[in-house]
């Protein structure tokens, strides 16, 4: 007699779902769900070669708050390297990145190949924070990674020039998006880093 009643109940779930479903629309925008899908977050599910040419995925950042940067040799904001690099050293310890993708995507001004950019950052300004290799940020050639940034987050929009920055809290998520002459030294930069590091 059990298993007939359940049967019941579960026909008589089934028959209000359906009847109270009848007429809506199917669910076809999944945009609500993409920053913290089931696995922590879709910027985990990639990989690139690092400055040195050697797969990284980006999962190994779980649970850090990220500074996504795009990153050149040749331009006015090129000092920003110097207080990156300040901000990575004194934050590091409390779970703190700083990820810095070299891309020629504005006037040539990364023309070098990794090898050149490495030592260009460890030479001029003591670069000790993960560099990528060089990709593309925007463009018909632009990196998934990047791709994902600009048209899937809540901060969409091409990037504007060198030094645009993403900032991803722990759970994988962009929770803000700053200028590329916004310095990170700047108090708006500051206190983002901070709030998202005591989350």
């Amino acid at each position: 007699m059990k298993p007939l009643i359940l049967s019941g109940l579960a026909l008589i779930a089934v028959a209000w779902t359906l009847t109270a479903c009848r007429g809506a629309k199917p669910v076809t925008d999944f945009s609500h769900f993409q920053d913290e899908p089931a696995d922590g977050g879709k910027l985990y599910t990639f990989s690139l070669p690092d400055i040195d040419d050697k797969p990284v995925s980006l999962s190994q950042y779980k649970g850090k708050v990220l500074l996504i940067v795009n990153v050149a040799s040749k331009c006015g904001n090129t000092p920003q390297y110097k207080g990156l690099e300040a901000e990575y050293q004194e934050l590091h310890g409390q779970g703190f990145e700083v990820l810095g993708f070299p891309a020629n995507n504005f006037m040539h001004q990364e023309p070098g190949d990794n090898a050149q950019i490495k030592e260009f950052c460890e030479l001029t300004y003591g670069v000790k924070f993960p560099m990528f290799g060089k990709i593309s940020v925007k463009g018909d050639d632009i990196h998934p990674l990047y791709k994902y940034l600009t048209t899937e987050t809540d901060f969409k929009g091409d990037i504007g020039w060198n030094f645009g920055k993403f900032l991803v809290n722990r759970k994988g998520k962009v929770i803000a998006r700053f200028d590329p002459r916004t310095k990170v030294e700047e108090p708006d930069v500051q206190a983002a880093i901070k709030a998202a590091l005591k989350q």
